[in-house]
């Protein structure tokens, strides 16, 4: 059994049939909104001032932030107790939660 599916854009300003859908950002916001070949000549019109001033711009990198001189230093700490008591861990990666566990509860800091 065939289905044919028909989406019909509406203007969201005019609430009449739309030509296209227009994308723009705003405030680090982005945006988008169906308009008719009319109305989208308007947006475009109203904002050409701005952007013959303005300047293209990247997207923004979003930076996970490093770790902690402190969060290095226990982790060390944590891999030197698991390796006095007989465990076998990487010296890089992640810490099992187990051999975390069993740090806590051995050293009682509770962290």
């Amino acid at each position: 059994m065939a289905q044919r599916v028909t989406v019909a854009l509406e203007d969201d300003l005019s609430g009449g049939p739309a030509a296209q859908t227009v994308r723009f950002g705003f405030g680090g916001v982005d945006y988008e909104i169906d308009l008719s070949k009319k109305n989208a000549a308007a947006f475009r019109r109203q904002l050409a001032p701005f952007v013959e001033h303005a300047r293209k711009a990247g997207r923004a990198h979003v930076r996970r932030p490093g770790r902690t001189a402190a969060s290095r230093q226990r982790s060390s700490d944590i891999r030197a107790w698991a390796k006095d008591h007989g465990m076998v861990i990487s010296e890089r990666g992640r810490i099992p939660a187990s051999v975390v566990a069993e740090y806590q509860a051995a050293t009682a800091t509770g962290r």
